[in-house]
């Protein structure tokens, strides 16, 4: 996204609450770096380990750790290669993909960009296929940073309706007024004008985004929790607005740990000809869950940063982009030559019948 106004905020933002200051005075700090593709394929280590195939279909960046089961252990020392531009980082992330719904009910996978040039970072502008990546500390020298075995997963993927409004930060969509990223102004999931807990109902002429954030919140104890949520928690009012520390944690969860968000660019232009959506002229895409609606988005994460890197990263103030403190970086080049061999054997991108694992519950 374009930082533009916010940055230009930064040299006040001690002084600024709402952009995490009065937090013991320090700096904000913010990673954003791109993660190329590792794989895509229907599998979940989280929901539903040891399963091939499970129900739905997931695009997947990072380690080449990753497999249809991952131990609660360290998982950095599991991989040899990461897609992420920071080098240290085994970590894996995974989202669902979408699909185009054509009106004869055929479905076409949506292809992804590469995120906008901010903070002179050329590899994050070429991860066609892959996730750009946020971690913030909103006060730096007071964020635990996860540990190794750490796992969450955020989101419904069942949920298709939500009556209430106290999630309304978690995930959100803005659909892009123009190429180049147009209309990409102010932080995702705040404002009602620009961005929608539902996917957009009509074309897009830049295409599509879609922000995740995840609970900034530990209970100090668990690793990880049966359904991957109970452990973490977001703050006692609401998600945080990105960039800040929210309210009070919940006393059941008083670590406050980084702020991660997922941000995945959808190249919806190619799927704008409203003559082939559906007849009744409803918007014409779905998640790989089978959800039109665009509420069911959720995410996972497996913690998997070598050594104590991630936390020197989160105690240092000030950090914008991809370059902060002693982390390691490596070419767009080197990171696409980390791959993991898929495990289902299907089609996942030609035109389909039928999107992949909708025969099976969920």
């Amino acid at each position: 996204m374009f930082w533009s106004a916010l940055l230009a905020l930064f040299a006040g933002a001690e002084a600024l609450p709402q952009f995490g200051g009065g937090g013991g005075g320090n700096r904000v700090t913010m990673l954003r770096f791109g993660c190329a593709q590792v794989v895509i394929d229907r599998v979940d280590p989280l929901v539903n380990p040891g399963q091939i195939p499970s129900p739905h279909v997931h695009q997947i960046v990072g380690g080449n750790g990753f497999n249809v089961s991952m131990p609660h252990t360290d998982i950095s020392a599991l991989a040899s290669c990461t897609t992420c531009q920071f080098s240290e980082d085994f970590s894996n992330y995974w989202t669902a993909n979408l699909y185009f719904k054509a009106r004869n009910g055929t479905y076409k996978r949506v292809p992804q960009g590469g995120a906008a040039l901010q903070f002179n970072d050329q590899f994050s502008t070429q991860i066609n296929g892959g996730v750009l990546v946020y971690y913030v500390s909103a006060d730096p020298g007071k964020i635990t940073a996860f540990k190794p075995g750490f796992r969450m997963l955020v989101g419904d993927p069942n949920m298709r309706s939500r009556p209430d409004t106290k999630l309304k930060r978690q995930n959100c969509y803005r659909c892009y007024t123009g190429p180049n990223f147009g209309g990409d102004v102010g932080a995702p999931c705040q404002d009602d004008r620009v961005d929608s807990e539902a996917l957009p109902n009509k074309p897009c002429p830049g295409g599509i985004r879609s922000n995740i954030h995840f609970p900034t919140c530990w209970d100090g104890k668990n690793l990880d929790s049966p359904n991957h949520q109970d452990h973490v928690a977001y703050p006692t009012s609401r998600p945080a607005t990105f960039l800040s520390l929210g309210g009070s944690c919940p006393s059941t969860h008083p670590v406050r740990i980084p702020q991660l968000m997922y941000e995945v660019v959808w190249d919806t232009t190619k799927f704008n000809n409203k003559a082939e959506w559906p007849a009744d002229g409803s918007q014409p895409f779905v998640l790989s869950t089978g959800d039109s609606t665009g509420l069911g988005q959720h995410a996972d994460y497996v913690f998997g940063w070598k050594g104590d890197s991630l936390q020197k990263a989160m105690d240092t103030a000030g950090c914008m982009g991809a370059r902060c403190a002693s982390l390691k970086t490596q070419k767009i080049e080197d990171a696409r030559k980390c791959t993991v061999k898929k495990l289902a054997k299907e089609e996942y991108d030609g035109w389909l019948s039928k999107l992949p694992g909708m025969d099976m519950p969920m």
